[in-house]
């Protein structure tokens, strides 16, 4: 799959983001990092907030590479323009945070108590460590947005 491949295929569109538009998504992360990690929150919150953070990351990067998905699917096709953009920083993390994302349409369509506590710590720390290699990858890769 190229970047190509996407837009042709009209899963990804041009877009030109601003520093503004990358406050925001990082004021989003902030505040889903921090209430994930809420003990008052079921499993099953914290695991959903905690994939919207990675989720919102993960827009982060396709913005600066120029890109917004769009259509059916935009998690799966996100997780597939990360790897794009990413390249082998993100081999291990997108097969994960996919996985997350099937766990995470269980948890807010399906059913209660889809995700225990151990998969909700998980994604919190994945989470967490995603944002620091995603704003490290920003300020190599695209230093004009950087922090």
């Amino acid at each position: 799959m190229t970047w190509k491949d996407l837009l042709k295929n009209q899963r990804v569109k041009p877009h030109q983001t601003s520093h503004e538009e990358l406050h925001d998504l990082r004021a989003v992360v902030e505040r889903d990092l921090k209430d994930a990690k809420l003990d008052q929150l079921s499993a099953d919150r914290r695991f959903a907030t905690a994939y919207n953070a990675v989720l919102q990351l993960t827009k982060m990067v396709i913005a600066c590479e120029g890109y917004r998905v769009t259509g059916l699917g935009h998690h799966q096709t996100s997780f597939e323009a990360l790897q794009l953009a990413m390249g082998k920083q993100v081999s291990t993390l997108v097969p994960y945070f996919d996985a997350c994302r099937r766990k995470r349409n269980h948890v807010d369509y399906d059913m209660a108590n889809a995700a225990s506590e151990t998969e909700a710590e998980e994604l919190i720390a994945k989470a967490s460590e995603f944002q620091e290699l995603v704003e490290g990858w920003i300020r190599k890769a695209h230093p004009k947005y950087g922090l």
